[in-house]
């Protein structure tokens, strides 16, 4: 085994980690308010559950942009470079996520209101849909051997950091103003706030110098005049297999955190700051998953890893509707801290799994290409599918939802075996 990463790469992950988990931050808090706030203030109806509804439906905006975001970040990111695309990737998503926080509501200006709240919306999936990716090749590509997935677990950690400083910020808003303050200008300043993270993630990515293999990749042959055409040319086995590879690990996180917020809350009776609470503190055993998995991944490989993530997924769904019910906080607890540990399962190993299905002059590409479309199909809809899942037959079916999408990454992980010329290192 190689020794511990030196102290030159520190930065390299610092510079992984902090980009992400500024992305994160920005997407998170608008997946708290759209479900706490949001339905009231941009979608107004009679019938409450609609505007949840229509609330979960511009959160999936995002994800719909985030495969664009891929192919136009990828195409830069493979052809001039990863620093300068990471730079402006986060840009984007900082500049849509600030003006968020200035939108007027429904009761201001009727239907526009809404329909800006979903153009930037979709400004921070496009964003998005450019920073995984590169941030994982940052990592990845600096790795010494036997320590790409470790390195590639820097990303993925992002997303519990900014997931506690997001929910940490609205559980803090939430201890401070009533109810009231909240709703009419309160929710505005994590938005608000956003400003000031971006500005240390820009500042943290700017000193930045390339990849040693994209300048290998760069000097070998001259880079490729259309990447995505040749990613599915060349590479579209792989691109199919990380794809679905992707599909469980959103699934479970926007089940376990997105959905689960609002049915909680609306639905169970929980209060609002209590859950966040509990989110907060099972976030950590997301974080720990992670860290766990990719150490495994080293020590085995990705592949299997995530093969024992998915099969826990299927477990973790058939046991919601056992676990998540009301007046039970500590057993909803359980559920979220043993879902969300298997959520390391299946999501930190794409740290380094995804980079090694392709080779560098098209790997900005194929990580951000199948990441987002994965997104699309495991995350895009599915608190708007839980929520008319619940309403129909109840939490058994969302349990359902989850081990399908579990099954469906195990299929994925089939397609493909490890590519010994494709390594993360290989130009």
């Amino acid at each position: 085994m190689a020794a511990a990463p030196i102290a030159s790469h520190r930065r390299i992950l610092f510079a992984s980690l902090v980009g992400t988990s500024v992305e994160f931050y920005d997407f998170y808090i608008y997946a708290t308010a759209a479900a706490l706030v949001f339905p009231a203030l941009f979608f107004p109806t009679t019938d409450p559950a609609l505007a949840q509804l229509a609330s979960y439906a511009s959160f999936s905006v995002a994800f719909f942009a985030r495969p664009l975001g891929g192919l136009v970040f990828g195409h830069f990111g493979d052809r001039m470079g990863r620093k300068s695309t990471l730079v402006a990737s986060l840009m984007l998503m900082g500049i849509s996520t600030v003006l968020i926080a200035f939108l007027p509501t429904y009761a201001m200006i009727g239907w526009v209101a809404p329909a800006l709240l979903c153009l930037l919306r979709f400004g921070q999936g496009l964003g998005l849909g450019g920073e995984w990716g590169g941030a994982s090749l940052l990592a990845v590509e600096n790795a010494p051997p036997g320590w790409a997935n470790r390195y590639g677990a820097f990303p993925p950690l992002g997303a519990p950091v900014g997931f506690i400083f997001a929910n940490g910020f609205f559980l803090a808003l939430g201890a401070l103003l009533s109810d009231d303050q909240f709703r009419e200008w309160g929710w505005r300043l994590p938005f608000l706030a956003s400003a000031a993270l971006v500005g240390l993630g820009l500042w943290v990515r700017v000193t930045l110098t390339e990849t040693p293999a994209f300048v290998e990749a760069q000097h070998a042959a001259p880079p490729p005049r259309i990447p995505v055409g040749e990613l599915f040319r060349d590479h579209w086995l792989q691109t199919l297999a990380g794809t679905v590879g992707t599909v469980a690990c959103f699934a479970l996180f926007y089940i376990s955190t997105v959905f689960i917020i609002g049915y909680a809350t609306k639905g169970l009776g929980y209060d609002r700051e209590t859950f966040l609470a509990v989110e907060l503190a099972a976030i950590l055993f997301m974080a720990a998953g992670i860290w766990t998995a990719s150490s495994l991944a080293d020590r085995s490989s990705a592949t299997r890893i995530l093969a024992i993530g998915c099969v826990a997924t299927v477990a973790a769904g058939l046991t919601i509707g056992l676990f998540v019910t009301a007046d039970a906080l500590a057993s909803v607890f359980v559920w979220l801290a043993g879902g969300l540990f298997v959520m390391g399962f299946v999501y930190g190993p794409l740290g380094g799994w995804l980079p090694s299905l392709f080779p560098a002059r098209v790997r900005y590409t194929g990580v951000s290409v199948t990441f987002n479309l994965g997104g699309i199909i495991g995350g895009g809809l599915t608190p708007l599918i839980a929520a008319a899942l619940v309403q129909r037959g109840g939490l058994v079916l969302v349990g359902y939802y989850l081990a399908g999408a579990a099954v469906l990454s195990l299929v994925g992980l089939a397609l493909v075996s490890r590519r010994k010329g494709h390594g993360a290192h290989q130009a």
